[in-house]
């Protein structure tokens, strides 16, 4: 999940504006181990709002993928906001989703052997809720025959992770005709494109559109076939913009969802791929203390890898308040963070609060989190889709 090249460089500056001291500070935070997630119970309130706007108020056309909620909590708050439709990629979050009121969940992964047969299972565990899986080849349709699920075609869209290259119209049609054949459910087409992340603004959508006219010219071809597609999924959090601002979708015959997720705490990188009068806020951060002064003008912080994730790269967050600490290469549990412009050195033990630059990871990365609201500590919540399950369930 990397910035585009000529955002980057701003990360600081648009972060600062959301810089309120009152952010996550709350009075219990002395008494606090650190690090410690905090997660603003007002700004996700306001970040799910903000998705429902940019959908015209519709929830359904929006299915978050919960690798980054991974709280049952807040999946839980989704639902009550009328988002009944979510992404997942593990079982355990397929489970919490369930377990939090979802009434249709997609598995977006390509789930094989003994996963493939615990989805089952949940699936039969939760009888109410409409369970999909993703499929690129027949073999991989052959193995779901009999189970209580329904499967979308995974398309690729260049990104060259999963699905069917784009350009295999042929493939693609084929494959629907065997799920169909075979009494198999067929939900659709998924259409991940968030390799696109590296584009600026403009760029993005002019790489991204030709992708959905493909996807239109897909589902025309299926439709000359007598086959009907029920659902399109496009759209992580990058090329949200990209999917709102194509005409085509919004008029379309079959359901179109996008599938923002990180959107739903808004990291450091979200606020540079996003345009700003969308209006979403960051409200994750990690609340750190500085444990140590290695040297003039260093400082270091008890939030290395293992607390902020360092996938998205140095910086792995950006300091709200401090715009003269600059975050270094992080250790395992150390964070070394340079002092720059001769800016007051924190002192020991002073707590500094952290943006990620990659929020869903970092989320994982805590068995529990602090949910504040107005200033308040209102609960301590468990990570509940964090990790994995038990790798043999008894």
């Amino acid at each position: 999940m990397n910035m585009a090249p000529t955002e980057g460089m701003a990360i600081d500056a648009l972060i600062e504006p959301f810089a309120s001291d009152t952010i996550f500070r709350v009075p219990e935070a002395g008494r606090m181990l650190t690090p410690a997630l905090l997660i603003d119970r007002d700004r996700v309130q306001h970040n799910i709002a903000t998705t429902l706007r940019l959908l015209g108020g519709d929830a359904n056309r929006w299915r978050p993928h919960v690798k980054t909620a991974k709280l049952g909590y807040i999946m839980r708050m989704l639902v009550d906001a009328g988002v009944h439709q979510f992404k997942c990629a593990t079982s355990l979050e397929l489970t919490v989703a369930c377990q939090a009121g979802a009434h249709d969940v997609l598995v977006a992964y390509p789930v094989v052997g003994a996963n493939a047969a615990r989805i089952q299972q949940i699936a039969e565990q939760h009888p109410g809720v409409a369970i999909s899986v993703l499929v690129e080849n027949e073999s991989q349709a052959a193995n779901w025959q009999g189970a209580p699920v329904s499967l979308f075609v995974d398309v690729n869209p260049g990104m060259n992770r999963t699905g069917v290259p784009e350009d295999h119209i042929d493939a693609i049609v084929r494959l629907s005709q065997t799920i169909v054949s075979s009494g198999l459910r067929f939900r659709g087409l998924h259409y991940y494109d968030g390799h696109l992340s590296k584009y600026g603004m403009a760029e993005r959508c002019k790489q991204a559109h030709p992708g959905y006219e493909q996807l239109m010219r897909i589902v025309d071809t299926l439709a000359k076939v007598g086959l009907e597609v029920p659902e399109v999924i496009t759209a992580g959090t990058p090329a949200l913009p990209c999917s709102l601002s194509f005409p085509r979708f919004s008029n379309a015959r079959f359901v179109h969802r996008v599938s923002p997720g990180t959107v739903v705490y808004c990291d450091a990188t979200s606020v540079t791929q996003l345009p700003p009068e969308y209006g979403y806020l960051p409200a994750a951060g990690v609340m750190t203390r500085v444990v140590s002064h290695p040297a003039p003008g260093m400082i270091t912080c008890d939030a290395g890898h293992k607390t902020v994730s360092a996938d998205a790269g140095v910086p792995t967050c950006v300091v709200l308040g401090h715009p003269a600490l600059e975050p270094l290469t992080p250790s395992e549990e150390h964070l070394p963070m340079r002092v720059r412009d001769r800016a007051p050195v924190p002192a020991i033990g002073e707590l500094l609060f952290l943006v990620p630059r990659h929020v869903c990871p970092t989320v994982n990365n805590f068995d529990h989190a602090a949910i504040v609201s107005s200033g308040k500590l209102i609960a301590v919540e468990r990570v509940s889709a964090r990790g994995r399950e038990r790798p043999i369930q008894m």
